[in-house]
């Protein structure tokens, strides 16, 4: 008999790790992000707070349209680090968080939230460099720049900025036509 967490593993891999468990049991949970004001880390310190902020503000920057600090991606990040992660996840995730620091002070000798959002994108340039060369080996965790990049979208595309304004979510959706012009539609959704 294999429990839940173990199922969903399972039917990730299957579907060819589109999204690792502990994202779909926090989807699945509920977990959702949320923009707070005066975030403060449950499970990060405040300096491993600062880092995934910046992290996740470089994967989805502010444009004209908000970024992730706007949709509330790094509390989003830290509470799925803290409730829905295993102790092995958390610990593969730290280090790769390490890993990132260390590659930013190697190259520009600071961390990795103190950097210029130049600097930041050719640390982590190189850490998606990584993650290539990394893929298709095998491993029980992702990457680290690929899971922080899948937390940070998923926790984007769940706040309520990212499934109303780039998802076209609507609550209650009006009448069935299912034949009418694209030009009438507009934007079609997830596109």
């Amino acid at each position: 008999m294999i429990n839940r967490r173990e199922a969903l593993r399972r039917v990730s891999f299957i579907m060819g790790g589109a999204l690792s468990a502990p994202v779909i049991t926090g989807i699945l949970q509920g977990c959702s992000s949320k923009p707070e004001l005066n975030w403060k880390p449950q499970f990060l310190t405040e300096e491993q707070a600062a880092t995934v902020a910046e992290l996740a503000e470089r994967i989805l920057p502010r444009t004209d349209s908000p970024g992730a600090k706007d949709a509330g991606v790094p509390a989003y990040i830290d509470l799925m680090l803290k409730d829905i992660y295993t102790d092995d996840e958390r610990k593969h995730f730290m280090e790769g968080l390490e890993e990132l620091n260390k590659a930013s002070e190697d190259k520009f000798g600071d961390a990795f939230a103190q950097l210029k959002p130049e600097q930041q994108d050719k640390v982590l340039q190189g850490m998606a460099d990584k993650a290539k060369e990394q893929q298709g080996k095998e491993s029980e965790f992702k990457p680290f720049f690929l899971e922080a990049k899948e937390l940070a979208m998923v926790g984007f595309f769940t706040s309520e900025v990212g499934a109303t304004q780039f998802l076209h979510y609507v609550e209650v959706p009006g009448s069935y036509e299912g034949c009418i012009p694209l030009a009438e539609v507009g934007k079609a959704w997830a596109t």
